[in-house]
């Protein structure tokens, strides 16, 4: 076969002959700017920012299938090469919504991440598994395995359910002022949902990390390997936004194949299973907590936790 011959077979071809043209995402609905989730593009980047500043982007359910909906739309635009996840105002996420006038745990809503039953009819710890295992666990894979690198662009708070948020990106840059924590344990549950730690960091830094729910700070989260870059405040969306620019160059499928590769490798070192194991403690937890103290969360509310991390 020739050089010239080879060269032709490998562009791709319409049936009219014609090399197809990339085409942005037929979104209907697009996401409304004031909604809990906004959704722009520059060039060959798509910025997805979590909008509830006012309650440090807290993720309540409106806000989790809003984040689906623009992952789905970047994944289906064929201009977006790159994705970069984040936070309008101070904080990046303040952690799963579990005060806010707004929160909406027993609502129901279309489930997109898995097949178990809708939670807002049921009682106990039947909701509860059906309820976390689709917008947290099941979320969160769901979002890891987007075939486009995603960038976390993180500044302040980023605890709790916000730390599922950042771990699903490939990539995380940290303002100077941003810091991580996973309080859960004074809640008597061993951690968020999406149970990464022994795999982001070190498994005895990851202990410490739980055992006392202290903050880490961006430079410490940089030693230990979390994140990628720490830099200023002011430089943050630039800064994010030019790694997102160099990343894009690569060849799109080049990208998608690479990111398999090293999902692959992590969950052939555990990180699938492992999360299937620990997400049956949490809910061991909850159902404790159900038992012996005011409610499935141990009595604590988001003022004590607050506290509790300072």
């Amino acid at each position: 076969m020739s050089a010239a011959h080879e060269q032709e077979t490998e562009r791709p071809q319409t049936r009219d002959g014609q090399a197809p043209q990339a085409r942005d995402a037929e979104v209907p609905d697009p996401e409304p700017q004031d909604g809990p989730v906004r959704y722009d593009r520059d060039g060959p980047v798509a910025v997805i920012t979590l909008n509830r500043p006012e309650y440090r982007n807290a993720q309540n359910s409106a806000m989790t299938y809003a984040l689906d909906r623009a992952f789905y739309r970047a994944a289906s635009d064929d201009g977006v090469k790159v994705v970069v996840l984040a936070g309008a105002g101070k904080h990046f996420s303040a952690g799963h919504d579990i005060g806010t006038p707004e929160r909406d745990a027993h609502l129901p809503f279309e489930r997109r991440a898995g097949l178990w039953w809708d939670h807002s009819d049921k009682a106990g710890a039947e909701s509860r598994y059906a309820r976390e295992s689709e917008v947290y666990l099941g979320m969160c894979r769901r979002w890891r395995e987007l075939p486009k690198p995603v960038i976390a662009s993180v500044q302040g708070a980023c605890v709790a359910g916000g730390l599922m948020l950042a771990w699903v990106c490939d990539l995380i840059v940290a303002s100077d002022d941003a810091f991580f924590a996973d309080p859960v344990v004074r809640m008597g549950i061993p951690g968020v949902e999406y149970f990464a730690h022994p795999w982001v960091m070190p498994p005895r830094v990851a202990r410490e990390f739980l055992f006392t729910g202290d903050r880490m700070s961006a430079r410490r989260a940089y030693e230990v390997g979390m994140v990628n870059r720490v830099v200023p405040r002011d430089e943050l969306s630039s800064s994010t936004h030019e790694l997102a620019l160099r990343v894009a160059e690569m060849p799109r499928m080049g990208l998608a194949l690479a990111k398999r590769a090293v999902n692959q490798a992590e969950d052939l070192q555990g990180l699938h299973t492992g999360m299937d194991s620990v997400f049956g403690l949490h809910h061991l937890a909850h159902a404790h907590n159900a038992e012996t103290a005011a409610d499935p969360l141990g009595g604590m509310d988001i003022r004590a936790m607050k506290k509790g991390s300072a």
